[in-house]
Parts: C-alpha cells; sequence; structure tokens
C-alpha cells in the first residue's frame, strides 16, 4: 500500500476512533495487510491502542503486535487483561509468543501459558536467552522420519498444514529425535513415491546449537543461502528451526545499531519519533561528554607546543587540514573493519594481516596526499620548508590513523565490546589529538624550532 493511502487509512481510522467507533475502526485495521496494520497501528495515541486492541480479530492483532518494537508491545500487553493476552497469544507464532511473554512478569506469563491451547510449543523457548540462536527459533516445524517414503512424508504435510516461512527446508531426524539431514520440498515432490527418505535428503545438515549468539545464525544463513536453519542441543537433538524471515529483523535490527554506534550514541530500543526526547538525550549525553573531554586533549597538546606557533604562526593555517585528513583516513579504516568483522571475513585473530593490509593502503594514500598538501602548502605560505613539515606530516598522519582504525576494531572485538563504539567520532576525536603531536614534533625536527 502506498504512503498516500496509509495516510488516508490513517485519518479514517481517526474519525472512527473520535466517534467512539470501536467496530468501524478494528474493520479499518483488518483490511490491511500485517505491516502495514503495525505502521497505522503506531501512529495511535498508547489510549487509542489499548482500545483499538482488543476489538481486533485475533489474528490481526497477533500481526500488529509482531511488527511492533519489543518495548512498544510490553507497555501495550500491560494495559490488557490476561483473558485478552491469551486471545491474541494463541494466534502468535512460537517464537514471537515466546517473546512477548518474556516481556511480562514471570507470574502473568505463567498464567497466560497455563491457558493457551499449546503451551507446550511456547514453555521450551522460553529457556533460551532473547539474542541466541534458541531464543530465535520456533518449534512449528515438521521433522521426517528417515524410513518414511517419500508418499508417506507428503501426505504428513499434507496434514501437518505449515506455515510458509517452515515449508522450504523438511528436517530429518532418526529415532531419538537427533538431525540426520535434510530435504528441499522440490526433491521430495519429484521424488518416486516409494523412495525412502533416507535415500533421497541431504545427509550432511547445516545447524547451529541453541546457545549461539542469534548475529552468528544469521550470518551463517547469509553465507549458505538458507531459508531454514535447524538449532539443536548438545546432543544433536533437533530443537526448533530459524526462519528467513526472523534472520531479516535480527540483520535490520543489528545494522541499525552499528549504524547509530557508529555516530557515537547509544541504540534506540523504539522507533525514533515513538522515542520521548528525555530518552534520546540520555542516549546521546554520555558519549558526547566521553568526546568532549577527549577532545580537550587536542587543547592540551597545543599548549604544550603555544612557543612553536608563537614562532611559526603559519602552522595553525595548517591544523584543521592535518587532523581533518587524519580523522578522514581513520574512519575510512574503522568503517571497512567494522563491515568486514560484521560479514566475517576477518576475525580478531587476522589482527596482524589486517594491519599489514592497511599500512601498504596508508603508504600509498600518504604518498598522494602529502604530495596534493605540498603544492597546496607552498601556495600559501612560500616556503619550502613549512611545505615538507606538512606533507611529511599528512604522510605520517595517514599510515598512523590507518594503522590504529585497523587495529581498534579487532581489539575492541577480542575485548567483547562492541567495533562500532570505537569508530566514528571516537576514532576521528582520538586522532586528532595525536596528530597534533605528530605534526608538531616533525615541525620542530624539520624548522629546527
Amino acid at each position: 500500500m502506498e504512503q498516500n493511502d496509509l495516510e488516508l487509512m490513517l485519518d479514517q481510522l481517526k474519525n472512527a476512533l473520535e466517534r467512539d467507533d470501536l467496530a468501524a475502526a478494528a474493520n479499518i485495521i483488518e483490511a490491511m495487510r500485517p505491516a502495514d496494520q503495525a505502521e497505522v497501528f503506531a501512529e495511535l495515541d498508547n489510549e487509542q491502542q489499548s482500545l483499538l486492541l482488543p476489538e481486533i480479530a485475533p489474528a490481526d492483532s497477533a500481526d500488529i503486535l509482531e511488527e511492533l518494537d519489543d518495548e512498544q508491545v510490553a507497555e501495550l500487553i500491560a494495559t490488557l487483561s490476561t483473558d485478552e493476552i491469551i486471545r491474541i497469544v494463541d494466534q502468535m507464532e512460537p517464537d514471537e509468543a515466546a517473546d512477548l511473554l518474556g516481556d511480562i512478569t514471570p507470574a502473568q506469563a505463567e498464567a497466560v501459558l497455563s491457558r493457551l491451547e499449546d503451551p507446550d510449543e511456547v514453555r521450551p523457548l522460553l529457556l533460551h536467552a532473547d539474542e541466541s540462536a534458541g531464543g530465535l527459533m520456533t518449534t512449528e516445524y515438521l521433522a521426517l522420519r528417515r524410513r518414511m517414503t517419500a508418499a508417506e512424508a507428503i501426505e504428513a504435510i499434507r496434514r501437518w498444514h505449515p506455515s510458509e516461512e517452515t515449508i522450504y527446508y523438511l528436517f530429518v531426524v532418526d529415532q531419538f529425535g537427533r538431525l540426520s539431514g535434510v530435504l528441499n520440498l522440490r526433491r521430495l515432490i519429484v521424488a518416486n513415491p516409494a523412495a525412502r527418505i533416507m535415500e533421497i535428503m541431504e545427509p550432511e545438515a547445516i545447524s547451529v546449537a541453541a546457545d549461539v549468539d542469534q548475529e552468528e545464525a544469521a550470518r551463517i544463513m547469509t553465507r549458505y543461502d538458507l531459508l531454514a536453519l535447524p538449532v539443536v542441543d548438545e546432543n544433536g537433538i533437533l530443537l526448533g528451526v530459524i526462519t528467513f524471515d526472523d534472520v531479516i529483523d535480527v540483520l535490520e535490527e543489528e545494522a541499525t545499531e552499528d549504524i547509530q554506534r557508529l555516530g557515537g550514541a547509544q541504540p534506540l530500543e523504539r522507533a525514533y519519533l515513538d522515542t520521548s526526547p528525555v530518552i534520546i538525550t540520555r542516549k546521546r549525553m554520555g558519549w558526547l561528554l566521553l568526546l568532549f573531554i577527549t577532545a580537550t586533549l587536542t587543547g592540551s597538546v597545543m599548549r604544550i607546543y603555544q612557543e612553536d606557533l608563537q614562532t611559526v604562526v603559519a602552522l595553525a593555517i595548517f591544523i584543521p587540514l592535518l587532523i581533518g585528513t587524519g580523522g578522514n583516513a581513520g574512519a575510512q579504516t574503522t568503517t571497512v573493519i567494522i563491515r568486514a568483522l560484521a560479514t566475517g571475513d576477518v576475525e580478531p585473530g587476522d589482527a596482524l594481516r589486517v594491519w599489514w593490509q592497511e599500512a601498504r593502503v596508508g603508504l600509498l594514500l600518504g604518498l598522494g596526499m602529502a604530495l596534493v598538501a605540498f603544492l597546496r602548502a607552498i601556495t600559501w605560505e612560500p616556503s619550502a620548508a613549512l611545505a615538507l613539515t606538512v606533507a611529511v606530516s599528512i604522510l605520517a598522519l595517514v599510515l598512523w590513523a590507518t594503522g590504529v582504525g585497523s587495529l581498534l576494531p579487532l581489539v575492541a572485538s577480542r575485548l567483547g565490546i562492541d567495533p562500532a563504539l570505537v569508530s566514528g567520532p571516537l576514532m576521528s576525536t582520538l586522532v586528532d589529538a595525536t596528530g597534533l603531536f605528530i605534526y608538531f614534533t616533525i615541525a620542530r625536527l624539520i624548522l629546527r624550532l
């Protein structure tokens, strides 16, 4: 649905709510697709959402909650009665239901679980951390037996009525429930009806342990182009399946967090416009203060070399040029390395190889920038010695910035810190201070100050 159509539907919805016509408002919501339902529903204020949600069909209510942010869902669920929560949760996918129950009080979650139609599908998922493969998986899957025939497997699929996300791959288990292989739907359909599943399956099925981080699970699915990924316990017993739609959500969430951290801010738990200015301020203030304190190092370095600046005033002209170039070079490097870490192209153990790669890149970049800097400097101040100082400083700064920028994300990753935290503004601020020290040191050597 186009944006103009959504805005029209939102206006109609608000008009119905202003007339206290909840039935008409529910009909408007139910006529939309799930993603559009969530987008329009999120535009309502908290009171309107609490009034409208119980009036919407349970399946549509479940779709809406599955699309909303976790924090927003938790706040909304807190306004509903236990009966209303059960009515909605019964229509949710097991993994989404587990996420929702994990956001309410344990007593209320247990009360809801005890009255669900299939609590055994949801209860095991509550044992796993939200950001692990176990927390991401669903227990709604069909496991085939090795000795079943293709005809029996197809009949089992007909009786099962699978969801669209879990039908592309069928997983095979042995008599103990251990994962034995995988079979795609097309191969099953074209197989001889009398063929045994063990004869047509792929015996090597890629899987992950339940305690693996969800980002690692998403990386595996992306690397091997999987539409579903089985999750097993320490004994290889199949526990559940991660589907591609959940992986897309994980990748989007992780990318959003990284981008926000690249700007020097803590990630937001909710959509930007749904987050209060106080919370946004709190998310930004800590890093802004840290960067401010770090930036005072630049002033400290300039005070140390104050006499040099008074002797050769022209040195100050090139300070913005130098520290800007160093900061940009470092930011380029950290961005590339952080992305390489995220995609698995490099690992923290590759630090020496990465540094050597960036040292060569930094040398080439530095030489090119030094030539341009020399020509620019000599046109501003007709002093060959000063121009040489600027050129050599640019070369040293680019080499330093690329070297530091290549190692900081790897060290952070090794220490368990998000590499995005050491990039962007923080990297630029650190290079500014150290860059001035390098500049004035080189100036003293060449200009004999």
